[in-house]
């Protein structure tokens, strides 16, 4: 086998598939658990992430480089050998973190920065970028790409979008000198391309065209969910998805609620990432299928039921009742960020797993209403 994705099933735009990797084959769709440093906040382990059937890892980019730097990971052996995590790993290309930051001087050749640690001057581009990610030795490997704020100033995102194109040149000739094209990408670590440009159609439509003219392994759609209404990122995803290849995975980047997420997989969406589920849980709110819970709310301090009781989660099925999961958070121990995160991402997870078995089934649409009615 060649190819490093299957479309295995569609029901509308929906798609179930696999997408195969030199790290193992993962069915779609799915969601990323977030490592952003190498590890899961909340104090979840690689075991944790086994024990829910966790499939993929991202790992970032910018804060690994900074510490503890790409070049001491790869002395140790890599990042899987580094975090144990036998599955396969993402990096993401850095751009995003960078170009979040207030601080930056962006120009046609990379962007200029001060480390948020020591505040160290760093430049990052295209090679570098894909360099660091080499030192990482991801299995999936992002472009670099300039990610502007969603804010209705066409000229900087036709910028953007211009540099991105660039920089994606330069991210797939420096990947391919390492790990020639004619390797198959079961082999080899995969590298994605990303489409960039606002909710401008015009500008989405090139950077379309553009990116998906490139030999890339699979095709990301970056610059959403950074302050735009669901409804206009819906709107991307209706003019954008039907124009994407079929035969490569498709990538939302940064999304989203699990609402986001089905709404998207009905679009034609396969992979996700976001640090909601972790982050949330840690300020504890919840995720289940009745919709979102305040477990620090005092409602919940003599409630002896799970969080869900649909989830099979450890922690609901160990019986962790919600009046005491309220206290460990209402007293900010360390376990109970803990066991949230556990159950959050445990959700997510299974939310994959629900879509893509009603897609194989072929009444996605109809399930998809049933959840969101019931998650309000």
């Amino acid at each position: 086998m060649t190819k490093n994705f299957e479309l295995l099933k569609t029901d509308g735009s929906a798609r179930a598939g696999v997408l195969h990797t030199r790290k193992g084959s993962v069915e779609t769709p799915f969601f990323f658990s977030v490592a952003t440093r190498g590890a899961i906040k909340g104090g979840v382990s690689m075991e944790d992430l086994e024990a829910m059937g966790a499939p993929f890892l991202l790992a970032n980019t910018y804060h690994l480089h900074l510490r503890p730097t790409s070049e001491r990971i790869k002395k140790l052996g890599g990042l899987h050998k580094f975090t144990q995590w036998n599955g396969p790993i993402l990096t993401d290309s850095g751009g995003f973190q960078v170009f979040s930051l207030k601080r930056k001087k962006i120009t046609d050749e990379g962007v200029t920065f001060r480390s948020h640690i020591d505040g160290e001057k760093v430049f990052l581009d295209a090679k570098k970028s894909i360099q660091i990610q080499h030192n990482l030795d991801a299995d999936i490997l992002m472009a670099f790409d300039e990610c502007p704020p969603n804010v209705p100033k066409f000229h900087p995102i036709r910028r953007a979008v211009e540099r991105t194109t660039e920089w994606a040149k330069q991210s797939l000739d420096t990947h391919f000198k390492k790990y020639p094209q004619k390797i198959s990408p079961l082999k080899r670590p995969q590298i994605f391309g990303i489409i960039q440009g606002g909710c401008f159609p015009e500008l989405r439509k090139r950077s379309l065209d553009e990116i998906t003219a490139m030999p890339f392994d699979g095709f990301a759609l970056g610059g959403l969910a950074v302050g735009e209404t669901a409804e206009e990122m819906y709107k991307v995803l209706d003019e954008i998805c039907p124009s994407l290849p079929t035969e490569k995975p498709h990538y939302l980047m940064g999304v989203g609620t699990p609402q986001n997420l089905l709404e998207a997989i009905e679009r034609g969406i396969d992979m996700f990432d976001c640090v909601m589920p972790m982050r949330n849980a840690r300020h504890g709110s919840i995720f289940t299928s009745q919709g979102v819970l305040r477990i620090t709310n005092a409602e919940f301090a003599n409630d002896k039921a799970v969080l869900d009781k649909n989830c099979q989660c450890a922690v609901c099925q160990k019986g962790h009742s919600r009046a005491y999961l309220h206290h460990l958070a209402r007293m900010d121990e360390a376990l109970g960020a803990r066991l949230l995160t556990i159950h959050n991402l445990s959700f997510y997870h299974q939310l994959m797993r629900d879509a893509r078995a009603h897609i194989v089934k072929g009444d996605f649409a109809k399930w998809k209403k049933g959840v969101l009615k019931k998650m309000g």
